[in-house]
């Protein structure tokens, strides 16, 4: 069995293919195939994006003339107590989906300006979905809390990560390295799980 990961975003893909290759597994993506994908996430929660994603690129895959693979998807974002659990499962559309990310990241610190730290928990989720060729389906959520930083700090990453603070390392996730991030993200511990449910 192979395994397919079904996303278009690089920063994912760097991270689930070193993931995959420390636990001794091969994972490729929709574009190694050249095949392009995008369906509609309408779902309102993480676990019904993440599922979407999985069963609509597996059954595309099969129409396709792939019948081997074992289809993963991820839904993932980014919860702002202070702002209602906010941007959530939106968070890839905060703002409109072709805004920066360091927009999105300066409109966050700007709307908690002044906010105690203890009033800026957050947490990335991610959950996992793979989809077996059979059609099983498993799912597996995974959490990282956090504070939301005061300022943006870091080089590495993407997304949101220059602006998450991880009190017991003292950096924000944009100041790890990859391996660093890979060992306590929301999406590791996500990936970890459904590995292990494999």
């Amino acid at each position: 069995m192979k395994y397919i990961f079904a996303t278009n975003n690089p920063g994912k893909t760097r991270e689930i293919k070193a993931m995959f290759k420390e636990a001794g597994r091969e994972i490729i993506t929709l574009a190694d195939l050249n095949l392009s994908l995008s369906p509609d996430e309408n779902g309102s929660t993480f676990e019904e994006n993440s599922f979407i994603k999985a069963s609509e690129t597996a059954a595309f895959l099969q129409k396709n003339g792939y019948y081997d693979f074992a289809v993963l998807a991820d839904d993932s974002g980014l919860e702002i107590d202070f702002m209602d659990k906010k941007p959530g499962v939106l968070s890839a559309l905060f703002m409109g989906a072709d805004t920066p990310y360091i927009v999105r990241n300066k409109a966050i610190l700007e709307t908690l300006k002044g906010i105690p730290k203890e009033k800026r928990t957050a947490r990335f989720v991610c959950v996992i979905t793979c989809v077996l060729p059979s059609g099983q389906a498993m799912s597996y959520r995974g959490e990282l809390e956090a504070f939301v930083s005061d300022e943006i700090k870091g080089e590495n990453g993407f997304g949101y990560d220059p602006i998450i603070y991880i009190e017991s390392l003292g950096k924000t996730l944009a100041e790890l390295s990859g391996e660093e991030k890979n060992k306590i993200s929301h999406r590791s511990i996500a990936l970890r799980g459904i590995v292990g449910l494999l």
